[in-house]
């Protein structure tokens, strides 16, 4: 039997204390190590840009006493600075993430790496479309604009774009690793295939 011990991460007090984000990270988990034995559970309410993370330490430290796995829902609940993700690798603890249980240390690189640059990009776009707002005299927020149907909307879109384009972009960077890496297209399909991806019409990929 596997032994597992959870990592969860949430950005503020106010999910950590309502479950905002906790509960669907701890349902995932809990799904993935049914057939396990879940030795401990570890929270941080801690921005994903902080690498000094004392109960992601704690729960690292048992993982290692128990010969444990290291689990966490998704990914970017560990952290999304590549070098961080490396730093956790050299440590000598394995670990997965439920949203892709089948990656490798070489797609964890990938992932962690657009991730960044997503929340670098994201960073970088806000700043500067505040500035041009504030030099042009507008005011920012508008209550006004603010309603339950217009917020549902946007959490929507957003939902929906956010995963088209973060599966788009995964995708097509392994392609070009793997290609650069000589492997064959059938190798390639193979593998996305096994990682849970899907063409944009929830097809298998093929070679072709």
């Amino acid at each position: 039997m596997t032994s597992f011990v959870a990592y969860y991460r949430v950005n503020t007090a106010k999910q950590g204390q309502c479950g905002l984000g906790l509960e669907a990270q701890r349902t995932m988990v809990q799904a993935f190590v049914k057939d396990g034995a879940l030795l401990g559970e570890f929270t941080e309410v801690e921005s994903g840009k902080i690498s000094d993370r004392p109960e992601l330490h704690k729960a690292i430290q048992l993982a290692k006493r128990k010969g444990a796995m290291l689990v966490i829902a998704k990914l970017d609940r560990l952290s999304r600075n590549v070098s961080f993700i490396a730093s956790l690798m050299d440590a000598g603890v394995e670990f997965v993430a439920t949203d892709h249980p089948q990656t490798n240390k070489f797609t964890v690189h990938i992932f962690a790496a657009l991730t960044e640059q997503d929340r670098d990009t994201i960073s970088d776009r806000t700043r500067k479309a505040l500035q041009i707002l504030k030099s042009s005299g507008k005011k920012l927020g508008s209550p006004e604009n603010l309603t339950e149907e217009a917020r549902k909307k946007g959490l929507e879109t957003r939902k929906t774009n956010a995963l088209n384009n973060d599966a788009n972009r995964k995708v097509t960077a392994l392609i070009v690793a793997k290609n650069a890496q000589n492997a064959s297209f059938s190798q390639i399909a193979a593998e996305l295939n096994e990682l849970g991806f899907t063409t944009r019409r929830g097809a298998a990929f093929t070679h072709k």
